[in-house]
């Protein structure tokens, strides 16, 4: 007998399968987070003045304003910058002993009417060039016209000229033509880093509660008005004071703002988003909390706190500056203002607000994953498909819906920020983690779908090289191909026989594996052409020159990408031998003295040994390279014999970190440059310990008004790098005599290192060139390391699981799961310890360890006995001794004893326990160490 489906559930069924056959489209799925590589990122333009903020004009076109009062239109079409006009602005300020500095104010903020495709309406605010006010205005832009004839003055914000900072100008419309303004508190830092609560006559300008806790002033707000056709404005329905109310100013929406910085509105649900840069306090202290940068939400009129609360509502202290007493906490529940500054009410609104989010210069224990550095919460869109129209080709997919992407100038990441359905914080979670968006001022979604970012550039008060506008776009559909070009050879004599190789180019499309066409192209620049149409081909160069060669793959879809290289012919590199006299090449055992013999030989120049490359000509060197830098790459950047590029770590360090936007290596920006620093301060003990502590703990006074932030994440030894290159400027391109060609060095650990650096023991040789051709260089190196090594370091990993909190667990889960590590010299090595935490806090079950060549079904070296759990040790070390030295005295440690091996080698670590259930953790990995004996 035949089973019939039922009618109705028939239909269901069928209806079922047309839904899911129209929902084909992965970006439609909410749940389905897209690849990292479907995002790309495109430079627009470069090296502009000072760039503020941006907003989108119809065809195409990108509007940005300049600090100093450039208005300009960037044509994506063309790709042309058109400077639309220049902006009468002041942008100084002069303090009460008559110097004149730099102001954050100028030409501060720009928006388009939402009908400027019909009425050419464009609002900017700016600081008036002659009163000291801050003013909002409209003008009529036709095409690249600003028709000065139109300009009406909408608003106007008094301010103060005696003291910096903090201006606001971020501005949005919402679904009702209001615009919202986000406006500064107009105040001086305090250079304790705190609160500005100072009542004294003569520092009103010291005293927040006259302006952001002031309900009778615009300043520290973010104003909500309707401006009307004939340049006037209105009061929508709905701000924190109905008009009319005694004491207060009608405009303001929120109040309690220290620096609001750019707004954003989420269409669906009328919220306010905004980040806010908060003071710079590094710890909390007498005053009160530390400082907070903020990325708050409004979903109404309120107070958000300032200058009386912070983050989470963190009280401030009273402060009788007058005699130095402090009081109580201000009272969050009963928010008052009695400062002889107020000309507003003296009862604040309550509720308080807190932040949403909320991170000091430290670690945030709330917000771990927003990292550690200088801050400055700028801003971002809130994405709603709803917003772009059907046919805009960039969209984000549906992952992003409802989301709001987050980015701050100093760290240079942008976080997705998820709220639930009421909209209250639920989660965040790093948006393109390889990427770096640094000094981004501004960030919104383009009509085409992309992310745009405004990147001001390293330096404040100047224009910069590196500013630039940029937009994320995503691609839903076909994927260009991720080109590789390599050789194995890339110099030598004539004949030179070079094979190229295409290896490692793939493409993220599954229907064009396989399938890509390649095209090698090779020119000299004066004629000569050579094209080759396979994917590794060989090519023999009969003549000397320098050559271009350019590998073009293209895929089915006719997308198509490029890599290059170049080959020099006519001259054979000069090959540098370092004999280390038996010694293992990897690690380092303690040995104080360590015997090398170098010798050079080249084709053209002859060699060491004959006499005719002279021992001067070869330049030796011999270093601590501190932990936290690959001795590799400082080895393959080192050139002739200048130990500076040692000291160099210290620039390396300045220039990864948040510095380089307050300093500059030779000019003033909003800090003195490193050159006058190295003048006023010479090089010895004590000034080294002064400018390592003004580093990890901020300060101001020395230079000017502007506070320097506080780095308390950065360790002293890094601090101390960081001073060392700046005082001995005048002398990192001083050249240190050369080593002797061999000999012995003495290997011994600097002091306050920790030992987990490497010696770096290398020498180069420059030939004479050869058949018109230039120079080549030719490097051998020891890089001699800590004997143990972090398992993160590791590649090709097999069931390894890593959390992050609260500090980093590399956890080795299920039966033969494995990793490797590569590139290890094992002369001399005669067991292999794994450092492992087996106990119930992490609920590993315990395993053998197995070490092989090569891959993880290579030859056996040696394997473990099996180890399981081990409790006890505690949390904490006892006085004396290092985490470190308590982490490895409390391990569990797997040994293994490896047969006689030498030479460079990939090793696997196999991990195995034939009771592990699916992906059960076996241990918890927390080193590799190799030791040249054997201990029980």
């Amino acid at each position: 007998m035949r089973n019939h489906l039922p009618l109705r559930a028939f239909w269901a069924l069928l209806m079922g399968l047309a839904v899911f056959a129209c929902k084909t489209d992965p970006s439609d799925d909410p749940t389905l987070k897209p690849e990292d590589n479907r995002f790309t990122k495109v430079v627009l333009t470069e090296g502009m003045d000072e760039p503020m903020e941006m907003t989108f004009l119809p065809g195409n076109r990108v509007l940005f304003v300049e600090r100093k009062g450039g208005v300009k239109i960037l044509d994506e079409n063309t790709g042309e910058v058109t400077l639309v006009a220049t902006i009468p602005v002041n942008t100084k300020y002069t303090n009460k002993a008559g110097v004149t500095r730099e102001a954050e104010e100028g030409l501060m903020g720009v928006i388009a009417h939402p009908d400027y495709a019909k009425n050419n309406w464009i609002y900017m605010y700016y600081a008036d060039p002659a009163d000291a006010k801050h003013v909002l205005a409209r003008w009529e832009l036709k095409g690249n016209e600003l028709v000065e004839s139109s300009k009406k003055i909408v608003l106007e914000v008094p301010t103060q000229r005696e003291e910096c900072c903090h201006t606001g100008g971020g501005m949005v419309f919402d679904a009702e033509g209001n615009l919202y303004l986000t406006v500064g508190n107009n105040t001086v830092n305090p250079r304790e880093g705190s609160s500005n609560l100072d009542e004294r006559p003569g520092m009103e300008n010291s005293d927040d509660q006259r302006a952001p806790g002031n309900t009778n002033d615009l300043r520290g707000k973010i104003l909500r008005i309707h401006p009307e056709n004939d340049g006037t404005y209105t009061i929508p329905e709905g701000n924190l004071f109905p008009p009319g109310t005694e004491k207060t100013r009608p405009e303001i929406y929120t109040m309690g703002h220290r620096n609001p910085w750019r707004p954003t509105l989420d269409s669906k649900t009328g919220y306010l988003y905004w980040g806010e840069v908060g003071p710079d306090a590094s710890v909390d202290s007498i005053w009160g909390p530390k400082g907070y940068d903020e990325f708050n939400q409004a979903k109404g009129p309120g107070f958000f706190g300032w200058p009386y609360f912070i983050g989470d509502n963190f009280p401030y202290n009273r402060h009788n500056h007058a005699d130095s007493s402090y009081g109580a906490p201000y009272d969050v529940n009963k928010p008052v203002n009695e400062s002889v500054n107020n000309t507003g009410l003296r009862e604040l609104p309550t509720p308080v607000v807190p932040a949403m989010i909320y991170y000091p210069y430290g670690t945030s224990e709330k917000f771990p994953e927003l990292g550690s550095s200088g801050r400055s919460a700028t801003g971002g869109p809130v994405f709603r498909k709803a917003d772009f129209k059907k046919d805009a080709p960039y969209v984000f997919p549906a992952y992003y819906e409802g989301k709001w992407l987050i980015v701050d100038f100093m760290r240079g990441w942008i976080f997705a920020v998820t709220m639930d359905e009421n909209g209250d914080y639920q989660s965040m979670e790093r948006f393109l983690p390889n990427e770096t968006f640094s000094s981004a001022i501004d960030m919104d979604f383009g009509p085409d779908g992309s992310l745009y970012i405004l990147e001001y550039g390293s330096a404040w008060f100047r224009g910069n090289a590196n500013s630039r506008l940029i937009k994320i776009q995503y691609n839903k559909g076909n994927r260009k191909p991720n080109v590789n070009a390599v050789a194995d050879k890339t110099a030598g004599a004539t004949p030179l026989t070079v094979n190229f190789s295409s290896e490692g180019t793939n493409d993220f499309d599954d229907y064009d594996q396989g399938k890509l066409s390649y095209e090698w192209k090779i020119t000299n620049g004066s004629g000569f052409n050579q094209n080759l149409v396979e994917a590794n081909p060989s090519f023999t160069f009969s003549e000397a020159g320098t050559y271009q060669v350019m590998l073009t793959v293209t895929d089915t879809k006719g997308e198509t990408n490029s890599a290059s290289l170049e080959v020099t012919a006519g001259n054979e590199p000069p090959v540098v031998s370092i004999d280390f006299g038996g010694l293992n090449r990897s690690f380092w055992f303690g040995d104080k003295d360590l015997t090398y013999a170098i010798s050079v030989v080249d084709k053209e120049d002859g060699s060491s040994a004959d006499g005719n490359i002279k021992p001067e000509e070869v330049a030796v060197t011999f270093d601590y390279v501190p932990a936290g830098f690959d001795p590799i790459e400082v080895a393959s950047k080192q050139s002739g014999v200048e130990s500076a590029a040692i000291l160099n770590l210290g620039k390396n360090l300045i220039e990864q970190s948040d510095c380089k936007s307050c300093h500059q290596f030779a000019e003033k920006s909003i800090g003195p440059s490193y050159q006058a620093v190295a003048e006023k301060y010479p090089n010895s003990e004590e000034n080294t310990k002064y400018l390592v502590g003004k580093i990890i703990n901020g300060g101001a006074g020395v230079w000017g008004d502007h506070a320097m932030s506080a780095h308390p994440s950065l360790s002293e030894a890094d601090a101390k790098r960081m001073v060392d290159y700046i005082l001995a400027m005048d002398d990192v391109q001083a050249n240190i005599a050369s080593l002797p060609l061999s000999g012995k060095v003495t290997a011994e650990i600097p002091e306050g290192e920790n030992g987990q650096g490497s010696f770096l023991l290398r020498a180069s040789y420059s030939d004479k060139g050869g058949n018109s051709i230039g120079s080549l260089n030719g490097v051998d190196f020891v890089a001699l390391k800590s004997p143990f090594v972090d398992p993160q370091t590791s590649v090709d990993r097999k069931g390894v699981q890593l959390l992050t909190t609260p500090r980093v667990s590399f956890l080795m889960a299920g039966d033969n799961s494995h990793f490797a590590l590569k590139g290890i010299d094992l002369t001399g090595i005669q067991q292999i310890d794994v450092l492992a935490a087996i106990n119930q806090r992490n609920g590993a079950i315990g395993g053998t360890v197995e070490v092989r060549l090569g891959s993880p079904t290579g030859e056996i070296l040696g394997t473990s006995e099996k180890i399981g759990r081990k409790e006890g040790g505690g949390f904490r070390p006892p006085q004396g001794v290092s985490m470190q030295e308590w982490v490895r005295m409390n391990a569990n440690r797997a040994k293994v004893k490896i047969k006689p091996t030498t030479g460079v080698q990939d090793l696997y670590f196999i991990f195995k326990n034939a009771d592990a259930k699916g992906e059960q953790v076996l241990m918890s990995i927390n080193e590799i160490e190799f030791k040249n004996k054997v201990e029980e």
